[in-house]
């Protein structure tokens, strides 16, 4: 039986994409919400879900790390994804007769250079995919796409353009999630665990629970905090450290931690990822 992958966006959506190179062999299933795409997961619908964590232009993409502690789901690997542009039109339609073209808000300014250059107009669009979609059903003249070309092959649609990205450098991070952790493999290029962390109300409190991966040569490579439940004064901490819980180092640091915190829930211990720049 084909094993599924879960992920947020239409067919050809980015995410789509970060399933058919880390699980080739998985049939990717696209949802509407990253709500059902975790619960897609966890109700046996799906074996693994793909979610996009942070964007090196954007940033954190909003709640994930909200959902991510709630989801009752273990991070098994990671995936990044050069987020490649291209310009399509209907089969047969030529650059220079795309007057106007449709994606996502996102994707527009990062093509705004080539967009002026050929005086191409942009708007909207909730999902670029969807717009691909869109295109190859209405068949509207003059009119083209932003959107990776996974979609155009999804869609029919002829690449008129490819890596009109101004900067070329824009990569989203994604998470594998399963229901089960695996805590038995040891990556070729060392191993990530994330988890996330309430500090005790007491003075300092951060400022010591980071000691520990100090003094044991831990290294952070990411510490974000966010409110939990709209609070001003409850504050949630989500951390990437290199390392696997068994490391020495790594239990030392992470029992100095429970010392300081008043919750700490590892979300995942996995392979570092050979992209990791």
């Amino acid at each position: 039986m084909t094993k599924r992958i879960a992920f947020q966006g239409e067919p050809g959506a980015y995410s789509h994409e970060a399933c058919a190179a880390s699980r080739p062999d998985f049939e990717a299933v696209p949802c509407r919400t990253f709500e059902e795409v975790i619960d897609s997961v966890r109700e046996g619908r799906a074996d693994l879900a793909m979610l996009p964590v942070e964007n090196s232009t954007y940033g954190r993409v909003a709640d994930i790390h909200r959902l991510l502690p709630e989801s009752g789901l273990h991070i098994i690997d990671e995936a990044f994804v050069r987020v490649r542009i291209a310009l399509m039109g209907l089969p047969g339609s030529r650059l220079e007769d795309i007057r106007h073209v449709r994606a996502h808000l996102v994707l527009i300014p990062q093509a705004r250079g080539f967009l002026k250059s050929h005086g191409i107009s942009a708007e909207a669009a909730a999902d670029s995919a969807g717009a691909a979609a869109e295109l190859a059903e209405q068949r509207t003249p003059h009119e083209g796409v932003l959107a990776s070309e996974l979609a155009a092959q999804i869609y029919g649609l002829d690449v008129l353009a490819s890596d009109i990205e101004d900067n070329h450098h824009n990569t989203t991070r994604f998470l594998l999630m399963a229901p089960e952790p695996d805590l038995t493999r040891r990556g070729d290029h060392g191993m990530v665990t994330t988890f996330v962390f309430q500090v005790r109300n007491i003075p300092a409190a951060l400022y010591k629970a980071m000691g520990g991966f100090a003094t044991n040569g831990v290294n952070m490579t990411k510490l974000e905090s966010y409110m939990v439940d709209g609070s001003f004064t409850a504050t949630q901490f989500y951390a990437d450290i290199e390392g696997h819980p068994d490391d020495a180092n790594v239990k030392l640091a992470l029992d100095e931690l429970k010392y300081f915190t008043t919750r700490l829930s590892i979300l995942g211990t996995y392979p570092a990822s050979p992209q990791r720049g």
